[in-house]
């Protein structure tokens, strides 16, 4: 019993020794295995990869083991142009960072940007992009409008016109504006029919006579009403009006609308 006793004993023994050796290891590997590299790889037109760094900076300042990854992905990710991360560590010493940029589709109000990928983000500036299509609309509903404009550019491009701004207000009345300066009042109900029908008068009017419009207003149920510019000289409307068909009417007296 004696010598089972103390067999039994030199194995705990041995047991504990040998943990403890296991933890001595790892405690010195932990403090000869600093993270020396950070390698980040992106092609950026945007980011900054000082931006990134500094990000980091906090998160690496550790060993190879105790690098948090995952909260190194977290802390990229919240930068306003990531689209995606990817991190991973590289022994001995490294620590692998593999960023993809987001691209700027439209504005998005004021201060913010939409993504090619429909997301919606707020960089430090938008002023690089005062030239990109500018979208307004409800909160929260980004996508829906995003979608509806594209398919009122693509009408707009089958005539040459070109959109540059797109709102839909609170009660979803749409507002558009072309690069010739012309805004366009559509209201709230069977918007694109009334845009494809003030598309085809414009077939029998004359370019001077299309530049010459400030403001369309297509809210009327058979026509629309016209604020021109100043300056506009008077236009033989009743040689005009014989050009377009006699559902659809112009003209410049405000009358009632949806």
């Amino acid at each position: 019993m004696t010598t089972a006793r103390f067999l039994l004993v030199t194995l705990l023994c041995a047991g504990l020794a040998w943990q403890y050796g296991l933890d001595a290891i790892d405690t010195r590997l932990r403090t000869v295995l600093p993270v020396k590299y950070v390698r980040t790889e992106g092609v950026f037109q945007y980011l900054s990869k000082d931006e990134v760094k500094t990000t980091l900076e906090p998160l690496v300042k550790t060993g190879f083991f105790d690098a948090d990854v995952q909260a190194i992905h977290a802390a990229v990710s919240t930068l306003p142009w990531v689209e995606s991360v990817t991190v991973k560590r590289v022994w001995p010493d490294a620590i692998d960072i593999k960023v993809h940029e987001r691209k700027p589709f439209v504005r998005w109000g004021e201060k913010s940007l939409i993504s090619d990928q429909g997301v919606v983000f707020t960089p430090k500036s938008i002023e690089p992009f005062e030239d990109l299509l500018v979208l307004t609309g409800p909160d929260q509903q980004h996508g829906k409008v995003l979608e509806i404009m594209k398919g009122v550019r693509t009408v707009l491009a089958d005539q040459s016109l070109e959109l540059v701004e797109f709102n839909i207000n609170n009660r979803w009345a749409w507002k558009l504006k072309l690069a010739n300066g012309l805004e366009i009042l559509l209201g709230r109900n069977e918007q694109l029919k009334k845009l494809q029908r003030f598309l085809k008068t414009l077939t029998v009017l004359q370019q001077e006579q299309i530049d010459a419009m400030e403001v369309v207003d297509l809210r009327y149920p058979n026509g629309y009403a016209v604020s021109w510019k100043a300056g506009t000289p008077e236009f033989d409307w009743k040689a005009i009006a014989s050009g377009i068909p006699q559902s659809t009417t112009t003209s410049t007296q405000k009358g009632n609308t949806e």
